[in-house]
């Protein structure tokens, strides 16, 4: 109850630099106790190499993943190829890490778009019970596929691209935060500073915004960590296909799909890339169940 109390008085506070205060403290103990999980660390620490290198692949020495040695073919890992090569002489190792680029932007680019939006929609689901029931049943009718099935369809109907994969992917996950939101409106919408907030003339509205969304931002937090696992399976299943990315840029997904002829005798053209998507989808994972520990007060 106190800490419920003191949540209270930090939404009702008009004080900017209080407020700001409060944040800061709020964040500051999430890290602090994110950093002394050991599953978080591991977790944040693939993530973290993985973006890193992700975004620092034009500055390093490697090879133009594009460029075509049909000399040098099927290669095994070797020094001169350190991943080996694909069955049209480019070297994987830096087809591995510029891959990375387009399934980071694409998880980045569908968080963006899914997560306020989903949010913001079951949120007003919550605490409208007027929109409830119509918001509910379109979340119903979009999870009653599996989620990539329908991204395959959207994507095939949209054609290969890397909007039309962020485009598929962020149609078919919204409603998992509009899920969470509703939630979290309707356990707050009748709590005691939201009914003295709206008794001093708040209206739904500054409700909505300035108490609710708040609320549901860390559950959205810790869901969006744990999603990001499955946009990126999503996204190389897209590629895979051919959905996705367009060659000759590097997908994990493409890669893994230029090498399925030749798997018993060329290994590694599919399976290296196949370890980067396990790696960073089991590095999300990880950091999304430290975040749900973190997040939930029963654990501390």
């Amino acid at each position: 109850m106190r800490s419920l109390s003191a949540m209270a008085a930090w939404l009702v506070d008009d004080d900017p630099r209080s407020r700001s205060q409060a944040r800061i403290g709020l964040v500051s103990r999430a890290a602090v106790r994110l950093l002394r999980n050991r599953t978080g660390t591991i977790g944040l620490l693939i993530v973290s190499a993985m973006i890193l290198v992700a975004l620092a692949a034009p500055l390093l020495p490697l090879a133009d993943p594009a460029r075509q040695v049909l000399a040098d073919r099927i290669q095994p890992p070797s020094s001169a190829h350190w991943f080996g090569t694909d069955t049209l002489g480019r070297d994987i190792f830096a087809r591995v890490v510029f891959g990375a680029r387009p399934t980071l932007a694409i998880a980045a680019l569908v968080l963006a778009l899914v997560v306020p939006f989903g949010i913001l929609v079951g949120a007003a689901a919550g605490l409208y019970p007027a929109v409830d029931r119509l918001v509910m049943r379109v979340c119903d009718v979009f999870m009653a596929f599996p989620r990539l099935i329908l991204a395959i369809a959207v994507a095939a109907a949209l054609g290969p691209g890397l909007s039309t994969a962020v485009i598929a992917i962020a149609a078919t996950g919204w409603p998992l935060y509009a899920r969470v939101a509703r939630a979290e409106a309707i356990v707050y919408r009748r709590a005691e500073f939201l009914l003295a907030a709206e008794a001093l003339g708040a209206s739904r509205l500054r409700l909505l915004f300035r108490h609710i969304l708040p609320l549901c931002l860390p559950s959205a937090i810790v869901r969006a960590a744990l999603d990001a696992a499955s946009i990126i399976l999503i996204t190389s299943g897209l590629g895979f296909l051919g959905a996705s990315v367009p060659p000759p840029q590097a997908e994990w997904g493409g890669m893994v799909a230029d090498g399925r002829d030749v798997l018993f005798d060329a290994w590694w053209i599919s399976t290296i890339p196949g370890i980067a998507i396990l790696l960073f989808s089991f590095g999300f994972n990880l950091l999304g169940d430290a975040l749900r520990d973190v997040a939930d007060p029963r654990s501390r």
